[in-house]
């Protein structure tokens, strides 16, 4: 995407992520920040006082490889200064609310109308219609919890399990990225820019999509799966005898099943009545889980896994995330990439999904400071230094 412009005006994770993306597919990303800078960067405080280090690696994360200019575009001055990166942008990436983008004229109708070759990416918790569409969102709230995936994870009578941050806003990042690439496509061809959406709820709904169609089709309510019985006890986790743990893969389970015995070490399973197949397994699902149980517990993982492996059982490990970044595999995956720091030395950090065997996917600027490119940018506009310091001196950027 060298030569794309884009200017992202978001917050958190999910407009960031996105615009992410685009940076490390090689498009030039200004990140436009209130002069108090992103509320995500408010993590670097929590880390401070909980690890005694003053950085925000989460931050780094959807915020490495872009320029950073601090303003305030609810005054006229701010807002003009962002028509002018507008002028010559490719794509406008954003997460702000929709009463807040109406209250500032920044609403795609208004942008699209004013810049017809833009590609306008809005982000949003609950869509662009209806009722609730300024209700504060957050991953947790409208991608986890409304969309129904929390409550899959629970089983009756229980709290659901607490969820890790930014889970669904990276998937909506991605899906973002997605769509402003096909806009792009569909504007070299016609000359037009377009507005595309995406939500929260929608990707929590469309992750959710096995158990919607049931409930859609058939009137099925999700149960969530009990470890103990699963329908399925050949694709479940196991515990080994050092406590690490990991799931059998048996999602062909009748094929799979003789596989598996000569792994396990029980050929007399094989003539045993109650898992004789997968409807017999299932209707014995809590006893074979408790052999299996017993079974693995003689053994540790790495022994589990040379067994595994020597007879193909389909397997994996249920990796801890600091095992994951000495995964050789992972790494040879593409899942980490270098990213220059502050500092100007190098660290790996976790990569944005996508490679191009013909293209080096890499970030190429640190994580800005707040307002750190100010200046740059606004040279580049063909600003005056005695604007920029009036600029300054009226609070207008930073």
């Amino acid at each position: 995407m060298e030569g794309i412009k884009v200017v992202e005006m978001g917050f958190w994770v999910a407009a960031p992520a996105a615009a992410a993306i685009l940076g490390d597919w090689g498009a030039d990303v200004i990140k436009v920040e209130p002069l108090t800078g992103d509320p995500y960067r408010g993590f670097r405080t929590y880390f401070e006082l909980t690890i005694g280090r003053a950085e925000n690696p989460p931050f780094e994360v959807d915020n490495r490889g872009k320029r950073g200019i601090a303003l305030d575009y609810t005054t006229d001055e701010g807002k003009a200064i962002l028509m002018d990166l507008l002028e010559d942008a490719d794509v406008f990436v954003t997460n702000v609310r929709r009463d807040a983008l109406l209250r500032n004229g920044l609403d795609h109708e208004t942008i699209s109308k004013r810049f017809p070759r833009l590609v306008y990416a809005c982000l949003t918790a609950l869509g662009l219609e209806g009722p609730e569409v300024n209700r504060p969102g957050f991953d947790v709230g409208m991608f986890w919890s409304r969309s129904g995936v929390a409550a899959s994870l629970a089983l009756p009578g229980q709290h659901v399990p607490s969820q890790r941050g930014g889970m669904g806003d990276h998937m909506t990042g991605i899906a973002a990225a997605a769509g402003i690439s096909a806009a792009l496509f569909q504007r070299e061809r016609t000359g037009n820019g377009q507005v595309i959406t995406t939500a929260l709820i929608r990707l929590g709904s469309y992750m959710m999509s096995f158990d919607l169609a049931c409930a859609i089709k058939f009137g099925l309510e999700t149960v969530a799966a009990d470890r103990f019985a699963p329908a399925n006890p050949i694709t479940n986790y196991y515990m080994a005898k050092d406590g690490r743990q990991f799931v059998l893969l048996g999602v062909e389970p009748d094929r799979l099943w003789p596989v598996m015995l000569r792994a396990f070490e029980r050929p007399e399973w094989a003539s045993d009545p109650r898992y004789a197949d997968t409807v017999a397994r299932a209707e014995h699902t809590r006893e074979l889980v408790a052999e299996l149980d017993e079974l693995f517990a003689t053994r540790t993982r790495d022994e589990w896994a040379e067994r595994f492996d020597a007879e193909g059982v389909w397997w994996a490990p249920v990796n801890r995330v600091d095992e994951l970044v000495n995964d050789l595999q992972a790494q040879l995956a593409g899942c980490f990439v270098p990213v220059p720091q502050q500092d100007g030395t190098v660290r790996d950090m976790p990569a944005t999904p996508v490679t191009f065997l013909d293209y080096t996917v890499q970030p190429r600027l640190p994580v800005p400071e707040v307002g750190q490119h100010t200046e740059e940018i606004l040279i580049e506009l063909g600003m005056s230094w005695d604007r920029i310091l009036e600029l300054k001196d009226k609070r207008v950027i930073n």
